[in-house]
Formats: C-alpha cells, sequence, structure tokens
C-alpha cells in the first residue's frame, strides 16, 4: 500500500495517523499505524493548526500519495479549505468524520452482520450521536450537543478537588486550565485502574472510581436519553452502537447505554483515534489520466494501390485492406448516384416550366404572350421595380414594356447620363412568363404540329 496521511481535527488535539508499510485493510489495527497527535489550544485557530500540522508532516514525509482530512461540520470543512488554501497545500481531500469512522469499522470487520447502528462520538467539546446505514453509509439522523462532553467532565472533577479543601482554586485562568488538564489525566487513568493520585501544582488530586463515576452519572443518563431519541426519530431499526471518541474509554458508559438501549454497545480498540485512522483508509492518491497513443500518420506512397487505403478515413484504419477497398469504391458509386440525382433535379425542373406554360396558355394569356403583346407583359409585370436613372430620359411616362423590364432585371440600367436624342428601341426579346415572387420564366419557341398549307395559286 502506498504511503497515505490520515488527518483528524478535534477540539482538543489534531491527530495525524500513517499505516504502516505492507499492511493491508484487513489487518489493519491498532498498532498498524503510526498515530501522534498536536494539542489545540485555542478553538478559533483549530484550523490554522491543523493546516501547519499537515505542512509540516508533508514536509517530513515528502513520499506521502495523498491526505485525506476528517472534518465534523460544513463550518469546519470551509475553515479547513481556507486555511490550507492559504499555506498552498493541494493534493488532500476533506471527508465527514463519520464516513471516516464507518470506513475503519467496515475494515476491522466489527460492522459484519449489522445493517444499521448508531455512532456515539463522544470528545472534548461535545457528543455527537449519528445513525448510519452499513451499507451506503447514509446517515438517516444526527444531533450534536455540548451538555456532556470531556471537558465538562474534567471541570466536574475539578470543583470536587476544590470542594474537598484539598486543592486551592487557582488565582488566574492559566492555572485553572493547568488544573482541568491534571484532572483530565486522572480521568483517563480512572479508565484502567480504580483510583489515582495525581500531583499537581495547587495539590494531590485524589480520585476513585467510584466517586468519579458518582460525578458523572447523571450526565451520562442523559446522553444516553438523547441517543434513544435519535435513534427513534430516525425511525431505523438500529442493532448496534458504537462508542468511539476520547471519552469512549470510560467504562461506565458503555453500561449505561446497554442498559437504556437494550441492544449491543461495542467498543472498538483505541476509540479516540478511530476518526484518523479511518480518514488514513479514505486517502486516495490522485490519479492522472494518461492520454491513449496517437497512431503516426503515414506519408503518401508513390502511387501504389495501396495509396488510397492509407488516405483513407481513421475509421478505416483498422480494417482489412481488401474491405477499405470495397468502402471505397462505394463512396465512389455514392458520387454516381448524386451525378445521377442532380440529372434527375433538372428534368423536374423542365417539367415544372412545361406545367407552368401549359396553366397560361389555359388560361387565356399565353397566347397573347407567345404573340409577345405588349399589354399583357406590362401586367403581368406590374410587380416588378425598375430602378430610376438619375437623368430624366424622354418619355419617362409611357408604360414599360416587356423588354425594358427584362434588360432591367438582368442588368441594371448605368448610371450615366442618356444622350439628347431619342435612343431606337431595342429588338425584341424572347417571350417570357413573369409569376409575382418569381423569377421571369423565358418560354421556348414551340414549332408548329403541323406543316403549313401551300400557297393559293
Amino acid at each position: 500500500m502506498s504511503s497515505v496521511l490520515g488527518v483528524s481535527v478535534g477540539a482538543g488535539a489534531i491527530r495525524v495517523a500513517i499505516p504502516h508499510p505492507g499492511n493491508s485493510a484487513e489487518r489493519f489495527v491498532s498498532t498498524g499505524f503510526d498515530v501522534q497527535a498536536a494539542p489545540v489550544g485555542d478553538q478559533q485557530a483549530m484550523a490554522d493548526v491543523a493546516a501547519e500540522t499537515v505542512g509540516a508532516v508533508l514536509g517530513s514525509a515528502p513520499d506521502l500519495a495523498a491526505t485525506a482530512i476528517a472534518y465534523r461540520t460544513e463550518q469546519d470543512g470551509r475553515l479547513l479549505r481556507s486555511a490550507l488554501a492559504r499555506r498552498q497545500l493541494t493534493n488532500y481531500e476533506l471527508v465527514p468524520e463519520v464516513a471516516a469512522a464507518l470506513e475503519f469499522l467496515r475494515a476491522t470487520g466489527e460492522l459484519q452482520g449489522y445493517r444499521t447502528v448508531a455512532l456515539y462520538d463522544l470528545g472534548g467539546s461535545g457528543l455527537t450521536v449519528s445513525v448510519v446505514d452499513v451499507a451506503s453509509g447514509q446517515v438517516s439522523h444526527s444531533e450534536r450537543t455540548s451538555d456532556i462532553s470531556g471537558d465538562y467532565l474534567d471541570s466536574l472533577i475539578r470543583e470536587q478537588q476544590i470542594a474537598s479543601g484539598r486543592i486551592e482554586h487557582p488565582p488566574t485562568a492559566a492555572g485553572l486550565a493547568a488544573l482541568d488538564g491534571v484532572c483530565r489525566q486522572a480521568k483517563e487513568q480512572l479508565s484502567s485502574t480504580t483510583a489515582v493520585a495525581v500531583p499537581s501544582e495547587h495539590g494531590l488530586v485524589l480520585l476513585s472510581q467510584e466517586n468519579f463515576e458518582a460525578l458523572i452519572m447523571l450526565a451520562v443518563e442523559s446522553s444516553a436519553r438523547m441517543t434513544r431519541d435519535v435513534m427513534m426519530r430516525s425511525e431505523q431499526a438500529v442493532q448496534a452502537v458504537f462508542v468511539i471518541g476520547g471519552c469512549a474509554r470510560i467504562p461506565l458508559i458503555a453500561r449505561i447505554l446497554e442498559r437504556w438501549m437494550g441492544m449491543p454497545v461495542l467498543v472498538p480498540a483505541d476509540p479516540d483515534t478511530v476518526v484518523v485512522r479511518g480518514a488514513a483508509l479514505l486517502a486516495r492518491p490522485a490519479r492522472v489520466a494518461t492520454p491513449a497513443p496517437v497512431p503516426p500518420v503515414p506519408p503518401p506512397g508513390s502511387g501504389s494501390a495501396d495509396d488510397t487505403v492509407q488516405l483513407a478515413p481513421v475509421w478505416l484504419a483498422d480494417m482489412p485492406a481488401g474491405r477499405g477497398r470495397k468502402l471505397l469504391r462505394g463512396k465512389a458509386g455514392d458520387g454516381r448516384l448524386g451525378r445521377r440525382r442532380e440529372l434527375s433535379v433538372a428534368g423536374v425542373a423542365v417539367g415544372a416550366l412545361v406545367v407552368v406554360a401549359a396553366l397560361g396558355i389555359g388560361l387565356g394569356w399565353g397566347q397573347s404572350v407567345l404573340r409577345g403583346d405588349p399589354q399583357s407583359n406590362t401586367s403581368a409585370s406590374t410587380s416588378v421595380a425598375v430602378p430610376p436613372s438619375r437623368t430624366a430620359v424622354p418619355n419617362a411616362s409611357a408604360a414599360p414594356t416587356t423588354d425594358a423590364t427584362n434588360a432591367s432585371v438582368v442588368a441594371p440600367v448605368p448610371n450615366w447620363d442618356a444622350p439628347t436624342s431619342a435612343a431606337p428601341p431595342p429588338p425584341p426579346g424572347p417571350p417570357t412568363i413573369v409569376v409575382p415572387g418569381l423569377p421571369p420564366i423565358v418560354v421556348p419557341t414551340i414549332p408548329p404540329l403541323l406543316p403549313p398549307f401551300p400557297p393559293r395559286q
């Protein structure tokens, strides 16, 4: 497996995980990753701290092929994207925390046999309960609260120690934060022992497992009630509850949830690193698509029989030479067919002219057209506009003749001054039919059907 980086952004720390070389997805357990954590002091600078951490890890390990960063909310994702862009970090992807946790539990086989599960994620800043479909990864319903959190449990221990008189109340905010850190250590040690004694500059923190559970009982039961409500609102048949996050190591939480839910409650190994290890599993190296090689164009031949095949289109490249020649011969046949179609169109046009002439003869004005009657031609050509001349022409008021109309249509009158003497009329042209909306139609001269009669003696 290529070297990848997983990152989780929590309220108290930024965790990074790098899988050990040679491990497969089926063997990813708590010992299969190098996990490190960087504390976060200011929540406002959480995204900047995460970006600095990612940049430092990538700088120290340039062979990392991909990075996946788990985020909780859409706002957290936008802040992370902006912080990474300011540092010009690329080749990463943002993944939801629920998807990262589900990916790790699926890889370890802990989700086998379950269709729908609930994720109980209790961290330093709050609790998130999500109902997830195992096969599709779709979240049916999810809610988050800050009524119970790791910081809140630390504050309960601190107030109990101050109330007992063994610990003095710190006079500054920095001293109060330092005392909370000592109480957090005591809480973490109680996950594997029954009593702890942690020294601090303000005194010795003494706490037993029994006293600790009494302090947090109401808060844990409230979280169990919330989990049950989320499962009911999801309207899904939840089969198991998985407890993850930094506070999942507290034994009381699993016991209370199992009693309230009436179903299996499972705590994976190292529950506080489930999300970061799942993010490492989701990190995929970017795949750059390589273009297909373009075959070289062969140079034209010296006139051999294969030159036609070489100049054939690309879609003929993979065909046998014989089949290509047949297709090219088919193309030549299509050209001859096109010429036949052109001749057919010309014949149809001639037939249309004959039909128009026959209609004119049938309507009674065809004979006058054939005789060259100027009145008939003038009445039929009134829709044709003749461009005026710049110089007045004598007899301009006279009606235009058919020949003059045809001449104006064929060739416009040049713009020069007309001579003083009247020009002789042009010779009569062939008989023409002028139909409004169509160009002038020259009627061919039809020979007489019968020979002329002999002259009378």
